[in-house]
């Protein structure tokens, strides 16, 4: 699995255990629909905004294994949802080194670089 810099896709997080499939990976499979497969640190207005979007990311879920997140959190979230954040301009950062490629497909690397937490030193790359 690949990442959005072409590298290979890092952990994102396992406390809570994100990912999809639950690997603590932004694994995105045939079965994942959502493309949950952006990797972000969660801030307290991403999880305000995606409630004001009607998903409601801070309630349990324990029949999808879905802990509820707060702030600080790293979360595996679903791409366009991300993008509807970031055109409001309340988009949670973001971990590109654990970020599925996937995602290109709805959200532009230039978009996920702006809200980037894991900028490498070595840019050459990001071209």
């Amino acid at each position: 699995m690949r990442n959005v810099l072409g590298g290979e896709l890092e952990e994102c997080g396992t406390d809570p255990v994100t990912g999809f499939t639950r690997t603590g990976r932004c694994e995105v499979t045939v079965e994942d629909v959502g493309i949950h497969g952006i990797c972000v640190v969660v801030t307290a207005d991403f999880l305000e905004h995606q409630s004001e979007l009607g998903n409601d990311l801070v309630t349990p879920r324990p029949e999808w294994s879905f802990p509820g997140l707060r702030p600080g959190d790293r979360w595996c979230v679903v791409a366009l949802r991300w993008v509807q954040s970031a055109s409001a301009g309340r988009a949670a950062p973001v971990v590109l080194a654990s970020t599925h490629e996937s995602v290109l497909q709805v959200a532009p690397l230039e978009l996920l670089q702006a809200y980037a937490v894991d900028v490498p030193d070595d840019l050459s790359g990001l071209a």
